[in-house]
């Protein structure tokens, strides 16, 4: 196709995108179908964005305080000797490997008594623990594993009317030579507490160092109840639990990754986004069929001056690329309308989260209002990609039908109703 061939498809499709008196309510129709396009791919890029950055956080506040990959005994303790420690150190992807002994128990202070979940840790482990060391909300960890004291979720502290430096009794149980069991009281001192925006740690942990606790319990110092791996990149737990089964060859051990042992969160999260997708892909689609119908129209309207085209010598493709160029131009400019707009307030979501936040008052709760309020925020470049494809698509697809309509129109039908 020659240049001016183009020129003059190019501005017949811009004749037919000008508002004119006759056609206006036509017109009005298309630029509601661009808001429409520009809506819908701004609120599908703000809606997954925003959904993924809470998939972000709540898998970071999750795999946070356990590892990416578990070693347990399937049956009674770990024994965590020094080749099994090494082994695990040496192994492809691992950034850090934490001792865990953990114990349900009872906290008693001030008259009060919580159940709570007992977790002995070494110092180097739980400084490596940011949820744990980035959300002090009072006391320090310096004492920690020098003095016999321990770290508690805050809203535990609160319950309890607890404060830094204050004693508590911890309740666990033991089993007599007789079979029976009894009870077994240790103090502690609350050197620290932390606020991780999580209801079940912040109200039931209680991190103790691993050697006091495995005295108290009556445990050799080597007995853990599991060994967490930290990894360099999430993602790799599958791969690497697969290489440290085979690597290990143990039947006594069951290596876990945390995909696996939250299986069900994660498809929740899944299945949640996908159909957050799909719901809002139908408001494009809604946009383009609006598209297909105010075009549709400008055709039956056009039907005079088609005729006239083509009996000057335009040919078929002539008038079907020019309905074409202009109705996929609508969709095309509203998805980039759309993805700027989108990008946009992705941008400026902290400041609303902010203003959200003002607009909810102070009081209990406040930690998990404010998780909430805090808008965090990922955009995944795939994401948008896919976004901005599926609109392009839509919108083609819409500008097909009309374009093909425009090419149905014969110059003696089209000339007598004029």
């Amino acid at each position: 196709m020659s240049n001016p061939a183009r020129v003059v498809e190019g501005w017949l499709a811009w004749r037919y995108l000008a508002n004119r008196q006759r056609e206006g309510f036509i017109s009005a129709i298309t630029i509601f179908s661009l808001i429409g396009v520009a809506l819908g791919v701004a609120t599908l890029i703000v809606v997954l964005s925003v959904m993924g950055g809470f998939r972000e956080e709540l898998i970071g506040r999750i795999i946070g305080m356990n590892g990416h990959v578990v070693i347990a005994a399937k049956q009674g303790m770990l024994d965590a000797k020094p080749e099994l420690l090494e082994k695990l150190r040496s192994a492809p992807g691992v950034k850090n490997v934490r001792l865990t002994l953990e114990r349900q128990s009872l906290i008693s202070a001030n008259g009060q008594t919580r159940g709570a979940v007992l977790r002995g840790v070494r110092l180097e482990d739980l400084m490596s623990r940011e949820i744990v060391t980035r959300n002090i909300v009072t006391g320090e960890l310096g004492a920690f594993n020098t003095r016999r004291g321990v770290v508690m979720g805050e809203k535990l502290r609160q319950s309890l009317n607890l404060r830094a430096g204050d004693t508590l009794t911890v309740v666990t149980h033991k089993l007599n030579e007789t079979g029976s069991i009894a009870p077994r009281y240790s103090d502690y001192q609350v050197l620290a507490s932390f606020l991780s925006r999580r209801f079940e740690f912040d109200s039931a942990f209680v991190f103790i160092p691993l050697q006091m606790l495995q005295d108290d319990l009556e445990y050799e110092h080597g007995i853990v109840s599991s060994i967490d791996l930290e990894l360099k990149d999430p993602a790799d737990a599958p791969k690497v639990a697969a290489g440290l089964r085979a690597a290990l060859g143990r039947d006594d051990l069951r290596v876990s990754e945390w995909q696996t042992l939250n299986a069900r969160f994660m498809g929740a999260l899944q299945v949640e986004r996908v159909m957050m997708f799909i719901i809002l892909s139908l408001i494009v689609l809604v946009a383009a069929l609006n598209v297909i119908a105010s075009f549709t129209m400008l055709v039956r309207m056009k039907r005079g001056n088609i005729a006239i085209l083509r009996t000057m010598g335009a040919e078929r493709g002539t008038i079907v690329r020019a309905f074409f160029m202009a109705a996929a131009g609508v969709g095309l400019a509203g998805t980039a309308i759309g993805a700027a707009l989108g990008l946009y307030v992705c941008d400026s979501m902290p400041a609303i989260g902010r203003w959200l936040g003002s607009m909810t008052s102070p009081g209990a709760g406040a930690a998990e209002v404010d998780f909430v309020t805090s808008m965090p925020v990922r955009v995944e470049p795939l994401e948008v990609i896919s976004i901005v494809a599926v609109a392009i698509v839509l919108s083609l697809a819409a500008a097909a039908y009309p374009a093909w309509r425009s090419a149905r129109v014969e110059p003696v039908e089209g000339l007598r109703h004029e």
